[in-house]
């Protein structure tokens, strides 16, 4: 029909500037090499359009783009979720998104470029993210700590919120350091404080 037309049409101009917008997104989050893209067909004409989307994407240099839907969870997919939430982040109507294992194989500065992405999606969903590492524990906003205990039959784990000084304390633990000296409780404020100043931004 001439809706579904219509519709095609928009589906394939906005499909383009999806893609191109995921790209850049992957691209900041360290993923230099991304190829991003879309198979969009045609056929039957049904109540949803007569199209069929499927996303295809290649991580590594000289790998063909494969479907989306096949890669492995791993850290890297946690990644590429987290980049295409950040393109439709305005329009999406999930209120609460999780990141599990979403520091996989990543350090550093990337780290800290996934912690940005993670903020800003929160500045308009909930996001509930499980992380060992403190660049990305430090730009939360409410902290629970996971902690798993065992009797002679049974394993117990316990979350509980933890108060801001015990907030301080377990960041300063991520950093690496099981005794909590001044210089390492002082490391852990300063990154809180450096989170404090990027969220202020977003």
């Amino acid at each position: 029909s001439v809706q579904a037309k219509a519709l095609s049409e928009y589906r394939s101009e906005t499909l383009q500037r999806f893609t191109a917008e995921g790209t850049e997104q992957l691209e900041f989050l360290n993923m230099p090499n991304v190829v991003l893209t879309a198979k969009h067909t045609t056929g039957k004409l049904t109540i949803h359009g007569m199209d069929s989307l499927e996303f295809l994407i290649s991580a590594n240099r000289g790998e063909e783009p494969r479907p989306l839907a096949r890669i492995a969870p791993s850290g890297e997919l946690s990644r590429i979720m987290l980049a295409l939430k950040c393109v439709i982040a305005d329009r999406d109507s999930i209120p609460t998104l999780i990141f599990d294992e979403i520091d996989t194989g990543i350090s550093g500065r990337t780290a800290q470029k996934v912690s940005e992405r993670l903020s800003y999606i929160a500045g308009k969903h909930q996001v509930l993210c499980i992380t060992h590492l403190p660049q990305i524990a430090a730009m939360a906003d409410v902290h629970f700590v996971i902690e798993k205990s065992s009797t002679d039959d049974m394993t117990i784990t316990d979350i509980h919120k933890v108060s801001a000084e015990e907030s301080l304390a377990e960041l300063a633990r991520l950093l690496g350091s099981d005794a909590l000296t001044e210089a390492a409780l002082s490391n852990a404020k300063e990154m809180k404080e450096q989170a404090g100043m990027f969220k202020e931004t977003r």
